[in-house]
């Protein structure tokens, strides 16, 4: 009688320590579950679409020739650009062709024939192609507001790529965006007075790359 009563208590010792045990590592078990459905929140920044003000915004052109140089001004007729935080990540532009000034040549007569000249199909044939644009491929970011951009120029319909540096900022709902972009015009066939396919010019040459300094501002939308 005292041997089974000694056999049945260690029973019920034994049968009580495997019961803590499971309830122990079932615990540790839905602990490690509900550890396991943590989600952590995605704090990453959103992109930002900026639209071109073309009223605010500038691009002014530059030309030379053997004997001088002719500057103008031409508008923006729209663009946006795209910042992911503080990053630019893309953007694109187009210029009105039709708008193009000339500054430097104050008397009337020559100004007009002038700015004939460069809306005919000796330049840039303003009637056919009443815009010309740009739209970024690459965005390098260098340090501060300096980044290298390489994109696509189109003018009179070709299309090529061009690359420069420039200053965009980003000052909370307000983006500028400041450039020179130098571009050889015989990329685009115009070739009038081009050294590279025409002999014996003389002091008539007038230079195959021109510029253009751009100014954008824009607003978020």
């Amino acid at each position: 009688m005292k041997l089974t009563l000694t056999i049945s208590l260690l029973t019920l010792a034994s049968l009580g320590a495997l019961s803590q045990s499971n309830r122990f590592a079932a615990a540790n078990h839905n602990g490690s579950a509900s550890k396991k459905i943590i989600v952590t929140p995605n704090h990453a920044s959103k992109a930002q679409s900026f639209k071109v003000d073309n009223a605010s915004s500038k691009l002014t052109w530059l030309a030379k020739k053997a004997t001088g140089e002719h500057s103008g001004n031409v508008k923006v007729s729209e663009g946006t650009f795209v910042i992911d935080g503080t990053t630019l990540k893309s953007g694109s532009f187009t210029i009105d062709t039709k708008s193009i000034t000339v500054t430097d040549v104050t008397d009337a007569t020559t100004n007009g024939k002038l700015l004939g000249h460069l809306k005919s199909e000796d330049f840039f044939s303003t009637e056919k192609f009443p815009t010309s644009t740009f739209v970024i491929t690459s965005a390098k970011k260098g340090s501060g507001n300096q980044y290298s951009l390489t994109g696509k120029l189109t003018i009179k319909g070709i299309t090529n790529e061009v690359s420069f540096p420039a200053a965009i900022d980003v000052a909370g709902k307000k983006l500028t965006a400041k450039a020179k972009i130098t571009i050889d015009r015989t990329k685009y066939d115009i070739k009038f007075r081009s050294k590279n396919f025409f002999e014996n010019l003389g002091d008539k040459v007038i230079y195959d790359d021109f510029d253009i300094d751009v100014a954008l501002v824009a607003n978020a939308g």
